[in-house]
């Protein structure tokens, strides 16, 4: 069975350095539930340099949901924000970090992003 949450996280710490990250410093833990149990993920973040464990330790924000719904945040099919309005997702610490974790989330299934789309429309150069 497909798991986007790992497919994702697993993806940022195979990158090594994000540069949509070089303003963070701190670490990010989400706690996922399903299915009766809780996942434990760690994203150590230092200016740029992205790792990733699946450690249980103490962390600067940490962010509590169901597997479910981060699953449709890094699918796109929902934003960080939202999800927290609606109380399916929480965060304790340093929320500037969860701040930062948006910059490296997708966009909604088939967006574009908008210096594509904007040269798409001009036509040719």
């Amino acid at each position: 069975m497909s798991n986007p949450t790992a497919n994702f996280l697993e993806a940022l710490d195979r990158r090594g350095h994000e540069p949509l990250l070089e303003d963070a410093v701190g670490s990010i833990r989400f706690d996922l539930g399903h299915d009766q149990e809780v996942d434990h993920w760690l994203l150590v973040i230092r200016r740029g340099d992205v790792r990733v464990s699946r450690e249980e330790s103490a962390a600067d924000c940490v962010l509590r949901g169901s597997r479910a719904t981060f699953d449709r945040i890094v699918t796109g099919r929902s934003h960080i924000y939202a999800a927290w309005v609606r109380n399916e997702l929480r965060a304790e610490g340093d929320l500037r970090l969860a701040r930062f974790l948006q910059r490296v989330m997708p966009g909604p299934p088939g967006a574009h992003h908008p210096r594509e789309f904007a040269r798409r429309k001009s036509g040719p150069a």
